[in-house]
């Protein structure tokens, strides 16, 4: 049975202008195609081998971005803030640190920017916790964090 996967409205929309997208550059890609097969000799042909590895990275991505968003369930943006949730933002503290993470679905994810998944070490700990909670988790890389959380907000 597949893992239930979620996503934000804001991501629901995201990966929807990037299937449209990746399905006008299926035209463009097509047109590179048949101009580079009209150059004649494909086996010497760099414009044409160019443009089947694009063709081929193109659908797939398009075959990934179909199925994620046929089966993902999107979140409600009417969510509680008693509790953290996925589409909520959670202001924490670590010391004398304070970070703010958006839990976001894994298709969504960026820690780089703060969006974490639900789905990660970080997710899964504050998943259901309450404003005033304190948790713990252990990293990837080994190291435990200790976090508490200060507000829950709507993204």
């Amino acid at each position: 049975m597949m893992k239930q996967k979620f996503l934000t409205k804001r991501g629901y929309q995201k990966l929807q202008k990037e299937l449209e997208e990746r399905k006008k550059e299926r035209r463009i890609i097509a047109q590179a195609i048949k101009e580079a097969k009209e150059q004649g000799d494909l086996s010497e042909n760099a414009e044409y081998s160019e443009a089947r590895h694009k063709q081929r990275i193109n659908e797939a991505r398009i075959m990934e971005l179909e199925s994620i968003i046929r089966t993902a369930q999107v979140v409600d943006n009417d969510i509680s803030t008693q509790t953290v949730q996925i589409g909520c933002s959670v202001e924490v503290t670590s010391g004398k640190q304070k970070n703010i993470f958006h839990i976001v679905g894994a298709s969504e994810a960026d820690p780089s920017k703060g969006y974490i998944s639900n789905e990660s070490p970080i997710g899964l700990a504050m998943i259901g916790r309450k404003k005033g909670e304190n948790i713990s988790v252990n990293l990837p890389t080994g190291r435990k964090v200790e976090y508490k959380i200060i507000s829950i907000k709507k993204q």
